[in-house]
């Protein structure tokens, strides 16, 4: 969740620092600061809430030494405060600097609990995310040699260890802290006493290398430095990685050095930028049918197969003998696993569990030999969902992870992987990710459903087509054929709760509708298997309620439609989502929103579209920030 970005090299380190938490923003954040070496010391600034506060922490810090930066050698001193594209050019001679956006899981929120932490002497600075078990007995131990703690957070205890180590530079010291922690995390170590020298470690938590001339970055995601190189390196899971502004060197753990290729990625920094739409959450909704092509794409090109490309270990023996399924994921990636969970039974036939992946790594799981698990995180980096396959794996079972982040963990802990390829996704609330996960999860299931028999030829044949047919329809669904949303969005913006209610395939749609309706406009939100309305959901209807039916094409739609006359005789308002073509469901509801027909099994592909824009047109009519959701955050790499 926290955001970590470091700098090594000729220029100014404080405006690329703050540039790089400015793009890392959308991670969440709730305190922010920057630390940078400064001929012989460390110049550490913090603040509590956005980064308009930190900046406002940095001027200040400028004003009271004159406004004037402290000059290089042979250069005379320069205005801190001149106009950089982030408004902190400072003259060149702070080129080696740590910074960081922290949300807070240990402590409070406050300047105290933010990073960079420091040790007594103030000479080791770290910026650190994730989670140090072991920080009480480490501090114990600290505090009898003489340490005295400034915050309240597991983090700070980094700093002394690295400090108590650091005999035999810093490179030694962070190796060294390292064998000691436990937990799952990345730091980032900086030194008063190596100047132009930044360490990284990495423990299951993202952190990744920019490759520049002369120059180098360090961050928790490549947004942060994507402006200055699209070269990257990526750092494995228990690995040291030791930058200088003219090399970087990996080494593992042991101090065995390490060879790394360098990747350049294919984002550039328009793709992180808005591109004319007024947030990034409305232009990835508009991204869908790109990012849905994209990971169809070479896989469903032969008519009558689906080529899933090699998945290592996967191999199509396993997916032919496997005798179940048990999907692992958190969130929008559970709804997908559902989704994926009926596609998987309807075409392969195969027995198909889905577990919320914080739930399933604290049970005593039946799973082993002869049983795939199937592991979705976008970020590739759920803390939960990765505990959860290694807790499958441990036990024998193979495992098949879907991530949209090439080189993340969940790609190092499987035997296989599967791209959705969705392209960067900046917007707290997920939706071009989503469709791609869905649309990963039909690839799989038809693939089984080749591969074990369960589908004619035929019918393999016309649902691979309907499957290439999605990212027309999505795009066309989205050009004209949305118009009236953002009027039931003004007819029922002020709403108290909406109930959101399907069945069969369509209740994972009414769980991720749900979902993105209280993730980014904080209202009351309940979603619900249709058929248990007089369980006790009915019992919250009256007329002031909007009740959100999926009602889409499918075998059960006669019963969906008795659902909806169920919720108006108690004088609830229905806003169905129905099948082109459809015109008994007008008959039941106050207001429709069409998607285009398609094979029933897919429909919920394109169904949960319109009920994302429905959540956003309401968070934009109450002037809700929908890009960075309060309390939310990109990427859990914490339980």
């Amino acid at each position: 969740m926290c955001g970590i970005v470091g700098y090594v090299g000729p220029r100014a380190a404080r405006p690329l620092l703050f540039a790089g938490l400015q793009k890392l923003e959308y991670r969440g954040y709730d305190s922010a600061g920057i630390s940078v070496l400064e001929e012989g010391r460390i110049d550490s600034v913090r603040a509590v809430g956005n980064l308009s506060a930190l900046r406002a922490a940095l001027e200040a810090r400028v004003e009271a030494n004159g406004g004037l930066a402290e000059a290089a050698p042979g250069r005379a001193a320069a205005p801190v405060l001149a106009q950089a594209p982030v408004a902190l050019a400072e003259a060149p001679v702070a080129n080696t600097g740590i910074g960081h956006t922290r949300w807070a899981t240990h402590g409070r929120v406050t300047e105290e609990n933010a990073h960079p932490h420091y040790d007594n002497t103030d000479r080791v600075h770290i910026v650190v995310n994730g989670i140090v078990e072991n920080y009480v007995a480490l501090k114990d131990r600290l505090l009898a040699e003489g340490a005295r703690f400034t915050s309240e957070t597991d983090a700070e205890v980094i700093a002394h260890l690295v400090a108590h180590f650091n005999t035999d530079g810093l490179v030694d010291a962070v190796r060294k802290a390292y064998a000691e922690l436990r937990g799952h995390y990345a730091f980032v170590a900086m030194s008063a006493e190596e100047p132009g020298l930044l360490v990284g470690a990495r423990k299951e938590c993202p952190l990744i290398i920019g490759r520049g001339e002369g120059e180098q970055y360090i961050a928790s995601a490549i947004p942060a430095f994507l402006r200055e190189t699209r070269h990257v390196q990526y750092i494995g899971d228990d690995e040291i990685v030791v930058l200088r502004p003219d090399e970087v060197e990996f080494q593992t753990a042991a101090g065995e050095v390490l060879a790394r290729d360098v990747v350049e990625i294919d984002w550039d920094a328009d793709t992180a930028e808005k591109q004319g739409y007024e947030t990034f959450m409305l232009k990835e909704i508009h991204e869908q049918a790109d990012a849905v092509a994209e990971t169809i794409g070479e896989r469903a090109a032969h008519e009558d197969s689906i080529d899933l490309g090699d998945l290592e270990a996967i191999d199509d023996e396993l997916l032919r003998t496997a005798r179940r399924i048990v999907v692992v994921a958190c969130g929008t990636s559970y709804h997908a696993g559902l989704i994926g969970r009926y596609s998987i039974e309807e075409w392969a036939r195969m027995p198909v569990e889905v577990d919320i992946a914080s739930e399933y790594r604290y049970r005593n799981p039946v799973i082993g030999p002869g049983d795939l698990v199937v592991g979705i995180s976008q970020s590739g980096e759920t803390a939960d969902t990765l505990a959860a396959m290694r807790t499958a794996r441990s036990r024998g079972a193979s495992v098949l992870a879907i991530t949209n982040i090439m080189g993340s963990q969940i790609t190092r802990e499987s035997d296989g992987v599967l791209y959705t390829r969705a392209g960067l996704e900046i917007g707290v609330a997920a939706t071009k990710t989503f469709v791609s996960q869905v649309a990963v999860m039909y690839l799989l299931a038809l693939r089984l459903a080749e591969l074990r028999g369960h589908l004619e030829p035929g019918s393999l044949a016309r649902a691979i087509t309907e499957v290439k047919r999605l990212p027309h329809l999505i795009a066309e669904m989205l050009e004209h054929g949305l118009a009236g949303l953002s009027d039931i969005a003004d007819a029922h913006a002020g709403a108290e709760f909406f109930l959101y209610i399907g069945r069969h395939v369509g209740l994972p749609v009414a769980l991720e509708g749900a979902l993105k309706l209280k993730e980014i406009s904080y209202i009351a939100t309940d979603a619900y298997a249709a058929g248990e309305m007089k369980h006790g959901p009915i019992a919250l209807l009256d007329d002031s309620t909007p009740v959100v039916v999926v009602a889409t094409q499918s075998p059960v739609l006669e019963k969906v439609i008795s659902n909806i006359q169920e919720v108006r005789a108690r004088g609830a308002r229905v806003i169905a989502v129905a099948s082109e073509g459809d015109e008994q469901i007008a008959q039941h509801a106050d207001e429709v929103i069409r998607v285009p027909r398609t094979e029933w099994m897919l429909a919920p592909l394109l169904a949960v579209i319109p009920l994302q824009l429905l959540a956003y047109h309401i968070a934009d009519i109450d002037g809700k920030d929908v890009d960075q959701p309060r309390n939310l955050a990109k990427t859990v790499t914490v339980e």
